[in-house]
């Protein structure tokens, strides 16, 4: 009868589809010492026992109630100003090219058993979800990035909740200077009264919203550029105040989060500093990171030609190009070594690529270096990948833990 009355129904989220989620959520049932069994549906599971109820409530990611109490994702991810269920908060925030879904993450973390108050490191911190779901889980986090459209879109999605009040009062300014501007020169108008804010993390937040206009401009979307700064700047301040409102709303203890705009082949933290590092290295050899970003980087007075020799992957042609980029990532992989600690876990999210429909060997590369570096494979777990075909079809989650 004990057993029975410890019993509960634990129901995952509606959109947890594939293969890989259904294992991710296993693993990370497992990491938080649940005993469980599955139900005929495969959505539902038994929980024997959940040895600390109230963590796995805070923490989870990929189940939305425990008997009929929803969890404390179900409630963050309520807070969404798109149409897509896993751009919630701030995620959504720039139009970044193969950005990271936040729930597999906020998953990966757990399962890596990274706790509150620990430093997580993402060196290849993209858009920012690293950093998001690190902070809402009061991780500490710090991303690290060569692209300064990265480094300014991740700031914003793990700052700006902070400075709400006046976010508003300078929003409100906006609105009455666009209807002054002349049509003609409004991009040189706005950009301008941009660079005026005194405040740093006030005005990067203004200037990620011009760099999604200009994104919605230069694309096939051709949006018009002072409507479109204005939709955004609305939507994200909609967003960060979501954000502020959460963290009180679910008496949140926020990790620290500290962006860097950095080179990953040149980490400069001391030797076993980190309690994990998750991350998804460039796919540059197929994908040139620098011209998907060209609009952005441009308005922010990038000559691309210039910074192109900084970014991993974009450099060389041919064999040439792939010979640079493995040299790269192995000197990138040998760094990572250096600051993580001993017995913990580092995950990499990595696909083959294909260049000239000659399929690069990335993954088989990636687990060849860490077996020499002396780390163990605990799982490598296929995910298929939709929207990106001209590139890949499928990423694998690899699982290293550092002997």
């Amino acid at each position: 009868m004990d057993k029975l009355a410890n019993e509960r129904n634990l129901e995952l989220f509606w959109n947890v589809q594939f293969i890989y989620e259904l294992g991710l959520a296993m693993m990370e049932l497992e990491s938080f010492g649940v005993e469980y069994s599955t139900q005929n549906s495969l959505r539902t599971f038994t929980a024997l026992e959940i040895p600390d109820e109230e963590k796995f409530n805070r923490r989870t990611a990929y189940f939305q109630k425990i008997d009929n109490q929803i969890t404390l994702y179900s409630k963050l991810v309520s807070n969404n100003v798109t149409r897509s269920i896993n751009q919630y908060l701030t995620h959504w925030i720039y139009p970044y090219k193969g950005k990271f879904h936040p729930q597999m993450i906020r998953g990966l973390l757990n399962c890596m058993q990274i706790n509150s108050g620990d430093k997580i490191l993402d060196p290849f911190i993209g858009s920012g979800t690293t950093a998001v779901e690190a902070q809402l889980l009061g991780i500490n986090c710090i991303g690290i990035d060569i692209s300064e459209v990265c480094y300014l879109v991740s700031n914003v999605k793990t700052n700006s909740h902070k400075y709400v009040s006046q976010l508003k009062i300078e929003l409100e300014d906006f609105i009455q200077c666009l209807l002054e501007y002349k049509n003609e020169n409004v991009e040189e108008d706005i950009s301008e009264k941009i660079s005026q804010i005194e405040k740093s993390e006030i005005r990067n937040f203004f200037r990620v919203a011009e760099l999604i206009a200009h994104s919605d401009k230069g694309r096939r979307r051709k949006k018009d550029f002072s409507k479109s700064f204005l939709v955004n700047a609305n939507k994200m301040f909609t967003s960060v105040t979501d954000y502020a409102n959460c963290t009180v709303e679910n008496n949140l203890t926020l990790g620290e989060v500290s962006i860097h705009k950095n080179d990953v082949r040149k980490l400069n933290f001391p030797v076993n500093y980190f309690d994990g590092i998750i991350t998804s290295p460039p796919y540059s050899i197929a994908l040139d990171y620098v011209d998907n970003d060209k609009h952005a980087l441009k308005s922010l007075g990038h000559n691309l030609d210039t910074i192109k020799g900084d970014f991993i992957g974009v450099r060389g042609k041919g064999s040439k190009k792939i010979e640079l980029y493995n040299e790269d990532m192995k000197n990138a992989y040998h760094e990572m070594d250096h600051v993580l600690k001993s017995g913990r876990y580092c995950t990499i999210i990595i696909g083959n690529a294909r260049v000239d429909k000659e399929e690069i060997k990335t993954v088989e590369n990636t687990i060849k270096i860490f077996k020499e570096m002396n780390y163990k494979l605990v799982k490598n777990i296929d995910k298929i990948i939709f929207g990106l075909y001209n590139i890949m079809q499928k990423e694998n989650i690899l699982i290293f833990k550092k002997e």
